[in-house]
């Protein structure tokens, strides 16, 4: 489905667009890759979600992570099929979780500070596709991540209902997760990448 649709957008292109050459092409290809990988995901995960009477704990859940997500960046799936099997597993089985579980406030302290620090020394997190070659740009999208990341963990502690302040947590813990080079490392995924353009 996904090659029938990139397909057709593309012909599309080159039968209107006949200045576009095949390196342009490349780009929006992958751009269109992206908007049908998106499209596709947010239509099954939203679809279990209700399914399963947790739509409103999704959705806090991909809020909080995606607060750390826009400018921590992170791995992304090499496969459009592994992204969607993962993204469908992650955010359907920890809001049923988040419901299930209470986490003392001193141990959601420390994983906060645990989160906060990790956040600060590994973000951004580029991959090879998307290298964040601006010094500056990477300076900035750190210290944003950090800030978001540091209230996030305050609100976490002072929240009174703890769907949510679980659900804080585990959105922090699964931008963590996802920019760590041990992480990078198990899916042989290239690291630090700006590092190759000499900056």
């Amino acid at each position: 489905m996904k090659q029938k649709f990139l397909s057709y957008c593309l012909n599309t292109i080159r039968e209107n667009r006949s200045d576009i050459d095949e390196i342009k092409l490349d780009e929006i290809r992958y751009g269109l890759e992206a908007i049908y990988i998106t499209v596709t995901k947010t239509i099954v995960i939203f679809s279990l979600a209700l399914i399963f009477n947790i739509f409103r704990e999704m959705l806090l859940l991909l809020i909080f992570f995606n607060i750390l997500r826009t400018t921590g960046f992170g791995l992304h799936a090499s496969k459009g099929w592994i992204c969607l099997l993962s993204s469908s597993l992650i955010f359907i089985i920890l809001p049923f979780f988040s419901k299930l579980i209470t986490i003392p406030i001193y141990i959601k302290s420390l994983l906060g500070v645990i989160a906060i620090i990790l956040i600060y020394v590994y973000t951004p997190a580029d991959t090879i596709k998307r290298p964040i070659i601006s010094k500056k740009r990477r300076e900035i999208y750190n210290f944003v991540t950090t800030i978001s990341c540091i209230l996030l963990t305050f609100i976490s502690i002072i929240v009174k209902d703890n769907t949510i302040s679980n659900l804080i947590i585990f959105g922090i813990y699964i931008e963590v997760v996802l920019v760590l080079p041990l992480t990078y490392k198990y899916f042989k995924l290239s690291y630090n990448n700006y590092l190759n353009y000499g900056n």
